[in-house]
């Protein structure tokens, strides 16, 4: 069973406080039913109170309790004269306490207008004097603005608190993409050079065991600046160079038996742009290798209008008149890094067959 909400201790003890006025009506008690009418009061304006400084929404719970408040202020006004019209005070701040942090604030609004004139009304009716139904008004203007004022804040309060969980949930989930692509683009590159260059010494293995040991000499290089790739990666701290990257580009394609040219005019970029087309770079070299049958590949970094431009094409498989393939988990990771950076992502055939990639990125 649904619990409904329930008052805070601390609201509870807030809003007790607020009571020393009642000394006012509690001198002039003269009957046990004018005590038993104020404590009676007392109680459930407390609990009313309270109860709205523990809840965001408005049940029928409240509704009665905030009319059952007003009811018992006017009603002992009317019996015990003017020193009781400061009931009226604490039944509207008990409804502003309620209505002031919910979704409709302007409820509490009607409450306060609605107990103010009944303060005036009811000063006129048991006899107070002008000073007597002023002071209890401006009581009443007061207290109900603080009060409204104070859950009007807890209100904003729980809204930041939501929205900055919300916002660490994102960058949760934002890092833990970025740090997929970036394992990707890792593991992608780097076992793609193991299997070439595995299949490089399978095939050379009996006719030249020295040139199949230098290649198995590579692999171990290889793995084990992967390893190092990956543990950068993990802390957080790998910043692959564009440079390191284009040399170890062309080695792989080379050792791949795809002839590699590499040539670069844009030099020296922002560091932002550096890492980042050092990973286009990665990703295009690792898609040649593992899948266009290419014999030749050729990658260009210039400047053209004030933007950093990387072209990678090679001469395989892919025709001009073939369906675009569907972009695999590194080339979207890559174009929504390029887009993140304000850059953009083409690839498509060639005009006289092979496959060509260009990076477009803003400096």
């Amino acid at each position: 069973m649904k619990r409904g909400p329930r008052p805070t201790i601390g609201g509870m003890i807030w809003v007790a406080v607020w009571t020393f006025a009642l000394v006012d009506p509690l001198s002039t008690v003269t009957t046990a039913a004018a005590l038993v009418g104020l404590v009676a009061f007392e109680l459930v304006y407390v609990y009313t109170a309270a109860l709205g400084f523990g809840s965001t929404s408005v049940t029928r719970r409240h509704h009665v309790l905030i009319g059952v408040t007003g009811a018992l202020a006017i009603g002992l006004a009317l019996a015990y004269g003017p020193h009781w019209l400061i009931l009226m005070l604490y039944a509207s701040v008990g409804g502003v306490a309620v209505y002031a942090g919910t979704e409709r604030p302007v409820m509490a609004v009607y409450w306060f207008a609605g107990c103010l004139a009944t303060v005036l009304g009811l000063g006129f009716a048991v006899g107070a004097s002008w000073w007597q139904t002023g002071s209890v008004a401006i009581g009443t203007i007061l207290s109900s603005l603080l009060v409204g004022s104070v859950r009007q804040m807890q209100r904003l309060v729980a809204e930041l608190r939501e929205t900055r969980e919300a916002l660490a949930e994102a960058a949760v989930a934002e890092e833990r993409l970025r740090f997929s692509r970036d394992l990707h683009d890792l593991l992608g590159h780097t076992l793609s050079v193991i299997v070439v260059k595995a299949e490089v010494v399978r095939r050379i293995a009996e006719r030249d065991p020295a040139a199949a040991a230098a290649q198995a000499a590579d692999i171990e290089q290889v793995g084990r600046r992967a390893l190092v790739e990956i543990r950068e990666a993990v802390t957080g701290y790998r910043e692959t160079g564009l440079t390191a990257e284009l040399a170890r580009a062309k080695g792989a394609l080379t050792a791949a038996g795809i002839a590699a040219d590499v040539v670069r005019t844009a030099d020296p970029l922002p560091d932002a742009a550096d890492r980042l087309l050092a990973w286009v770079v990665r990703e295009a070299a690792t898609n040649v290798i593992r899948h266009s049958g290419a014999s030749r590949c050729d990658i260009a970094v210039t400047l053209t209008d004030e933007a950093a431009v990387l072209t990678v094409t090679d001469d395989g498989d892919f025709a001009p008149s073939s369906p675009a393939p569907a972009a695999g988990n590194g080339l979207r990771g890559l174009g929504e890094r390029l887009g993140n950076a304000g850059g953009t992502l083409e690839t498509g055939a060639r005009p006289d067959g092979g496959f060509a990639l260009t990076a477009r990125l803003p400096l």
